[in-house]
């Protein structure tokens, strides 16, 4: 039976995901591009932050994020996708738009922002859920890894829309252009409630849904009732999940993955100026390109379980050995410092060293895409959401580690290439020179740190459940 006559509705549900999936991340990463401004003098339209102001704003919104993700979870397993994501989606476009109105307070910009954060972080654990309602195992990695991809759009065109709307004039300098890329990009996320509500319900409740489709999205269930609710509460208590060791091969996956994908992101720009001395506008184009590449991998890393199970392999078998593959190819981050050598490759330096963040970035996006599947693998559908959210809370306790571990390091290397400097008698460029090959150092210990992570978490992954073993019992 070919696609023509199951139906493709499923799909039109996957792209509702995606654009959501666009937005959140557009939202999240206004404020990275409106920094140069905030940091500005109040009399020339900024907000007169220091550095700290930025951490602070940006510390309590993944704080907020990533616990919340915990909860929203349970939330949605409760109340279903179609409410869950629409409430979410609602909340991060509200408080995205209030920032454009909080003033100049760094702590008030927090708050909003915080709140905005509780919003945003809906909108994974909502997703995947719905992908398990909507899909059969063998297509829910391709799925997932297609409305993943939206992240890496959503930053792209963050990239290009914000600075134009930030530096433009609104309304003869009545609104400042902070202000209007604030308002702007959470609007959109309110147009988008109409085609979600137009356009979505539960399989058991869509009308444009064939039979045949419907049949099709079941046919690899365990347990298929016939008057089955895609929606119906979960009744266990949210503590049973912990007792599963299938909850803790998700949870440490994501405890020990997530954080690689907010170092290459977050700390790339840096990179970028202490290897290659690459400044602004310079630095935005690696980024994009980046962005770029990792779409590819999130929905190329999907497909593969799929080419597996369709030449007869279980799905989970099929699952765990497209992981294993794509979690060897991050091992070519550590040759990032030996390719971005200016002394070896000149001019060439910094491409060679973007190829091979660009494999990382990719196969992380193609490892996101089926952990996030693992989960609706083993679990019943009306649990999936909390068990993503654990996962989600986990992924953003480790993403802090991390970033608090690179911070450290670069500084640790940074204080002894400045005391080598000084011994030295160094000043200038001489002494920045000294100081930088020091904290290159740093990044070759992050970036070997990154390159094994993936390994390490298929292997603990695999000894915790080394074969398929679906809950029954919740």
């Amino acid at each position: 039976m070919n696609n023509q006559t199951i139906g493709k509705y499923r799909w039109t549900i996957c792209a509702l995901l995606f654009f959501a999936t666009t937005i959140n991340y557009m939202d999240r990463q206004v404020i990275g591009y409106l920094k140069p401004l905030f940091s500005e003098p109040i009399e020339k339209g900024g907000l007169n932050w220091s550095n700290t102001d930025y951490a602070l704003v940006l510390s309590l919104f993944t704080g907020f994020y990533a616990l919340m993700t915990f909860f929203a979870g349970f939330v949605i397993d409760k109340i279903g996708t179609k409410k869950g994501l629409s409430y979410s989606l609602i909340i991060w476009s509200v408080f995205g738009i209030l920032n454009a109105f909080v003033g100049s307070l760094a702590i008030v910009h927090a708050i909003v922002r915080s709140l905005f954060g509780i919003g945003e972080a809906g909108n994974f654990p909502a997703s995947n859920k719905t992908i398990a309602e909507w899909f059969p195992k063998k297509e829910r990695a391709l799925a997932i890894g297609i409305f993943n991809s939206g992240s890496n759009v959503g930053a792209m065109i963050a990239s290009l829309a914000v600075p134009a709307i930030a530096y433009a004039v609104w309304f003869d300098g009545a609104i400042q252009g902070w202000q209007m890329a604030y308002i702007i990009t959470g609007a959109v996320g309110l147009i988008w409630l109409f085609f979600w509500y137009m356009l979505y319900d539960t399989p058991s409740r869509q009308e444009r849904l064939s039979k045949a489709e419907y049949d099709y999205i079941h046919s690899d269930d365990e347990v298929v009732a016939i008057t089955e609710d895609d929606e119906i509460p979960t009744k266990a208590p949210w503590h049973r999940l912990f007792a599963y060791k299938q909850t803790w091969a998700f949870v440490l996956g994501k405890f020990l993955t997530d954080g690689i994908w907010w170092f290459l992101l977050f700390w790339l720009p840096d990179f970028m100026k202490q290897q290659f001395n690459m400044e602004g506008h310079e630095i935005m184009v690696p980024l994009f390109v980046v962005y770029a590449v990792a779409i590819i991998g999130s929905v190329s890393g999907g497909s593969l379980p799929m080419f597996l199970m369709n030449k007869g392999m279980e799905a989970y078998k099929a699952r765990m050995t497209a992981m294993l593959i794509i979690a060897v190819l991050p091992l070519a981050l550590i040759l990032t410092p030996y390719f971005g050598n200016v002394a070896h490759f000149e001019g060439r330096a910094y491409i060679y060293a973007l190829i091979v963040i660009c494999i990382g970035a990719a196969a992380h996006q193609a490892w996101s895409a089926n952990l996030f599947t693992t989960v609706s693998d083993m679990f019943p559908k009306k649990t999936v959401g909390a068990v993503t959210g654990i996962g989600g809370l986990a992924g953003g306790i480790g993403g802090v580690l991390v970033q608090q571990f690179a911070g450290r390091l670069t500084d640790h290397y940074k204080a002894i290439g400045e005391t080598a400097a000084t011994a030295q008698n160094l000043v200038g460029d001489a002494a920045e020179a000294l100081v930088q090959s020091h904290v290159q150092t740093a990044y070759a210990i992050m970036f070997a740190l990154c390159a094994s992570a993936y390994l390490i978490a298929w292997v603990v992954m695999k000894i915790l459940v080394p074969k398929h073993s679906p809950i029954t019992d919740l």
